[in-house]
Order: C-alpha cells, then sequence, then structure tokens
C-alpha cells in the first residue's frame, strides 16, 4: 500500500473510532440511561429540556472556540496535537461516566458535556485534516470513505454493547446497569486505540510562521464574509446540518416519548448505523457522477420528508422505516457536504476554515436541540417538537442551491 493511501485509510479509521461515541453514547445509551436511570426523577419533557440544554451548551462552546483553535493549529502545524488532545478528554470524560451513580442527573450531563466537547472539538481537526490525504479529485471518495467506516465501526461496537445490554448474563455481567456501564468505558478503549494510526501515517502541514491571535482572527472573518461561494455555503450547512445533528441527539428521546419500548429504539438505531455504511459509499459515487452539491440537495429532500413522516408516525414498525430512510442520507449529506467545502477553501488555512465549518454546524445545533425542547415544554406535543426541524432543512437547500463557485463541483 502506498503512503498516500495509507494515509487515506488511517484517517478514514480516526472515524471508525470516533463515531463509536455517536452510536453508544450520544445518540444511544446515554438519552435512555439519562431518561431511565440518571434522571428517572424529574418529568418527561423537563428531562427533555434539560438534555437539550446541554446539548445546545456544548454545541455553543464549540462554537466559539473551534475557529480560533484551528488558526492556531494552522499556524503551528499542530492539528494532529489538537486532535489527539480532544481524542484523550473526550475518552476520559466518557470512561467517567461509567462511575456516575442513580438520580445524579447534574453530574451525568456535566461529564457528557465535557465528552462532547472533545468529540465536536476534534471532530474540527479531523475534518481539516483531509486536505493532507486527499486532492480535489478524491475528496468526495475520501470523505465518503471516513463516514461509512464511521457508521460500520460504531455500529459494530454498538451492536456489541446492545447484546450487553439486553442479554447481559450470557456475558457474565449482573444487570443492564452494569453492561451500560462497561459499554461507555469499552467506547472510550475503542476511541484512542484506532485514532492512533492517523498520528503515525497521516502528515501535518507546515507551519505557517504566521501570528495566531485574535486580530488574525478577525482578519480571516473578514476574508470568509468577502469570499462569496465559501460565505453561501456555510449559512447554507449552518442550516440544514442543524436537522442532522438533532436528529442524531434527540431521535431517541423522541422514540422514548412517544411509548416506543427502548429495544425498538436500539435495533433502530443498529438499521442507521449499517444502512448507513453502503449508503455513504454510494453517495460518494453520486456525488462524482452528478455533482456534490446536487447530491446534498436531494439528501435534504429526503429529510423534510423524514420529519413529515416523524409526525404521523404511530408503530415501531414504521420508527424502522424512518430509521432504514435516515439511514440512505445522513452518511451522504455529511460526507459530501465536507469533500464541497475542501473544494472551496485554501488549503494552507484549512484548520481554521474547518473551524468555521464546525463553528456554524455548533451553531445551528445550539438552536436545533432547544427548540425541540422549547416546543415540547411549550406545547406538550412530542410530534410538533420533530416537524419543526423541516424548516432547517428547507431553508438550507435553498441557501444551497445559490453557491455558485468555478472550482467546486455542481
Amino acid at each position: 500500500m502506498s503512503s498516500k493511501r495509507a494515509a487515506q485509510w488511517a484517517w478514514a479509521l480516526s472515524a471508525w473510532a470516533n463515531h463509536a461515541f455517536v452510536t453508544t453514547v450520544l445518540v444511544g445509551f446515554f438519552p435512555l440511561f439519562f431518561d431511565k436511570y440518571w434522571a428517572v426523577s424529574l418529568p418527561g419533557t423537563t428531562s427533555t429540556f434539560f438534555l437539550g440544554l446541554t446539548n445546545s451548551g456544548t454545541s455553543f462552546a464549540v462554537m466559539l472556540l473551534a475557529p480560533w483553535l484551528g488558526a492556531l493549529a494552522d499556524r503551528r502545524g499542530t492539528k494532529k496535537r489538537w486532535f489527539g488532545f480532544c481524542t484523550v478528554l473526550g475518552a476520559l470524560a466518557t470512561a467517567l461516566l461509567a462511575l456516575i451513580g442513580a438520580d445524579q442527573w447534574v453530574w451525568a450531563l456535566l461529564v457528557f458535556a465535557v465528552a462532547s466537547f472533545g468529540f465536536w472539538a476534534g471532530s474540527s481537526f479531523q475534518d481539516a485534516l483531509i486536505v493532507q490525504v486527499a486532492d480535489a479529485g478524491e475528496a468526495n471518495r475520501v470523505s465518503s470513505l471516513g463516514f461509512a467506516l464511521g457508521y460500520l465501526g460504531g455500529g459494530v461496537l454498538f451492536l456489541l454493547n446492545v447484546g450487553m445490554v439486553l442479554m447481559p448474563h450470557r456475558f457474565g455481567i449482573a444487570d443492564a446497569v452494569a453492561a451500560t456501564r462497561i459499554a461507555f468505558v469499552d467506547v472510550a478503549l475503542w476511541w484512542i486505540v484506532f485514532s492512533w494510526p492517523l498520528f503515525r501515517h497521516v502528515p501535518e502541514a507546515a507551519p505557517t510562521a504566521e501570528p495566531a491571535g485574535w486580530r488574525e482572527l478577525v482578519a480571516t472573518i473578514r476574508r470568509v464574509a468577502h469570499d462569496r461561494p465559501v460565505l453561501d455555503f456555510l449559512l447554507a450547512y449552518w442550516l440544514y446540518i442543524d436537522g442532522i445533528n438533532t436528529l442524531q441527539q434527540m431521535a431517541v428521546d423522541f422514540g422514548s416519548k412517544l411509548g416506543f419500548s427502548t429495544g425498538a429504539l436500539i435495533q433502530a438505531l443498529l438499521l442507521v448505523q449499517f444502512v448507513s455504511f453502503p449508503c455513504a459509499l454510494l453517495f460518494g459515487r453520486l456525488g462524482d457522477r452528478i455533482g456534490a452539491r446536487r447530491a446534498i440537495t436531494l439528501g435534504l429532500a429526503v429529510f423534510v420528508a423524514v420529519t413529515v413522516y416523524a409526525y404521523f408516525m404511530q408503530t415501531e414498525r414504521q420508527f424502522y422505516l424512518l430509521a432504514i430512510i435516515v439511514g440512505t442520507v445522513q452518511g451522504g449529506v455529511q460526507a459530501l457536504s465536507r469533500s464541497y467545502f475542501a473544494r472551496l477553501i485554501p488549503r494552507e488555512r484549512a484548520g481554521e476554515y474547518f473551524g468555521f465549518y464546525n463553528m456554524l454546524g455548533k451553531f445551528a445545533a445550539v438552536l436545533g436541540p432547544l427548540l425541540m425542547g422549547i416546543v415540547a415544554i411549550g406545547t406538550g406535543n412530542q410530534r410538533l417538537s420533530i416537524l419543526a426541524l423541516a424548516v432547517f432543512f428547507v431553508g438550507g437547500g435553498w441557501l444551497l442551491w445559490r453557491v455558485r463557485a468555478a472550482d467546486a463541483s455542481a
């Protein structure tokens, strides 16, 4: 295997590593464990509000820091170092969740916030490193490979953890609570172990020897504001990624409030992971064939249909079908958004530009979970909270169609 191909696989394997946090913790066991163990004494709408508030607060912190950290990493050539710091921070906090006792919902939310910060902040540096392993002609394929391996790796570990939680005695574990605690620990180990190849095989860009203070960050903001294709794309991404992130973070809580069983919720999450694996790869090919922008727009149209379908959903079988539909487009839209943006930006400033990319994604995620919580607690209707997300997909799709750039696919 050539050194370039090894670097591409090592970079993609880091998604195999950290997506385990998304599946097992972020959208899987934490919302369930929080609702049924840590916050069991709280009313359902109140626990939804605090979970949404925590997700929003974490996203807000990442939003504030990501551009500055990205610029600092560019200037000093330390994107891999910052990625490593965030990986260790997120993994250690995830392992600490195993030590939190029943009804300690405040501690659970605080530690979960730290773990989420490690994941989301680390993702910014991970995204920026794509320009070190793929040129413009390879961006769709490599980005799609990363998301595909992420969904597969996250799904494999989640499947193991689901088995432990549903059948603890077959694994020699006392009960489901102990199995959930073990799951938090194995996610932390998985995250660290499979991130290691990136540090060995992915090259780091040389430092630029430019200053990296707040004045320089303001200068970058001005550059972005005057780069119309980049600005138009970021505004579009700001809206539509909100819907995707919010669906990931709040889907289990939404299904739980509709009365679906824990088993059904877990099986639906597994469906999303394993359907997303091949579909992310196929979306990469679709992006090469019809253009990344057109393929993303197609995916957003499907997400609009998903929110309407979820509003009328009644049965667990319908929830499974919803999971399959989400899986066909979720990874593909994320992968092509990353590769499309990588084509729009200057390679030597990838860290700070991807800092803005993730900043707007996190700022959108400040609004999404908060909106769901407010709609749920204000109307007492969980269904209206999911339907409200359609505005982000429609608005994002409209703004995306305005993007015009000569150096990016249509």
